[in-house]
């Protein structure tokens, strides 16, 4: 029977900062520096959790301090952790965010080497993870190599397979896998690097262009967060638009993340896929008016009192 949600991937601290007075290059600026808990999958499991989903994580972090913080924090949402590695003589990976006066991201860097434990080999050893999952979502960070044996194993056991890129850099992964999953999640960079093409700047038409290649490419459904301008959708007998949902932009981190996990909530709800991807929209306007990478008090209702309809 299946149970549970199966989430693969990084489990990361973000470190984000946000100038007070504009970037001077060259020199160190007065900022607003956070710690918070990160990794693309990690934020996924952790906002399905606070949705009410039974979820299960693997992942891999060091043995320090900080990786054991996150692995409590992270069960204390309700996610199940026992399938997170602690890797001795490792750091836990990292993510580092510079972001402009307005919340928007203007670079950032990343450390998940640590990921590189979590092999085809361990993923043999939690096989039942597998054969019992209602959905198995996977992120970037993983080895080429583990990804196909995630995507082996959701086929054998015929379960639906997700996957969000995490990055423009790690994004080129996913492309062997594209005819096999029921979703992606990128952003608007993240999709033209999917899709191999140019990327100057927000075009709608573009981004349209891209989610339907995709499609044409096997995915089942697609979802592009396009920032300050909402979402695109394509499925291969619909397409649409849905604006964004905010008031105040305060940090963009997690928002593309707390999209995929709700849009995977409906579906697994038997939701029609366009409140499904409404539902991506509200989760994307709360994150962003936070400063957590996961609204802290995120549930169902939260996100139907900011649905657009």
């Amino acid at each position: 029977m299946s149970t549970h949600i199966l989430v693969i991937g990084a489990t990361l601290l973000d470190m984000k900062g946000k100038p007070l007075a504009g970037l001077e290059p060259g020199t160190s600026n007065p900022s607003a520096i956070r710690f918070t808990r990160g990794g693309t999958a990690r934020n996924v499991a952790e906002n399905l959790a606070r949705l009410g989903a039974d979820v299960v994580l693997v992942s891999a972090v060091g043995e320090d301090m900080i990786g054991q913080q996150l692995v409590t924090l992270t069960a204390e949402s309700g996610v199940n952790v026992e399938h997170v590695i602690t890797v001795p003589g490792k750091s836990t990976g990292a993510y580092m965010a510079l972001l402009e006066d307005d919340g928007k991201l203007s670079v950032a860097m990343d450390d998940v080497r640590v990921m590189e434990v979590v092999t085809p080999e361990y993923l043999d050893t939690c096989e039942d993870l597998f054969r019992d999952a209602a959905m198995v979502v996977m992120d970037g960070s993983l080895l080429p190599e583990t990804m196909t044996r995630v995507a082996a194993l959701a086929q054998q056991y015929t379960v639906p397979l997700c996957a969000d890129p995490s990055s423009a850099r790690l994004a080129y992964k996913l492309r062997p896998f594209l005819p096999h999953l029921f979703l992606v999640v990128p952003n608007e960079v993240e999709a033209a690097e999917l899709c191999q093409m140019d990327y100057d700047g927000y075009d709608p038409d573009l981004s349209l262009e891209m989610a339907r290649q995709l499609v044409r490419q096997g995915v089942a459904n697609v979802v592009v967060t396009l920032s300050d301008f909402g979402l695109d959708y394509v499925t291969s007998d619909s397409t649409g638009y849905i604006p964004p949902s905010y008031s105040e932009k305060v940090d963009s981190t997690g928002t593309g993340d707390a999209v995929t996990a709700a849009v995977i909530f409906g579906v697994l709800n038997d939701l029609p896929l366009l409140e499904c991807v409404r539902l991506g929209a509200a989760a994307a306007g709360l994150t962003l008016q936070t400063n957590e990478t996961v609204v802290p008090d995120l549930s169902l209702d939260l996100l139907y009192e900011h649905l657009i309809v």
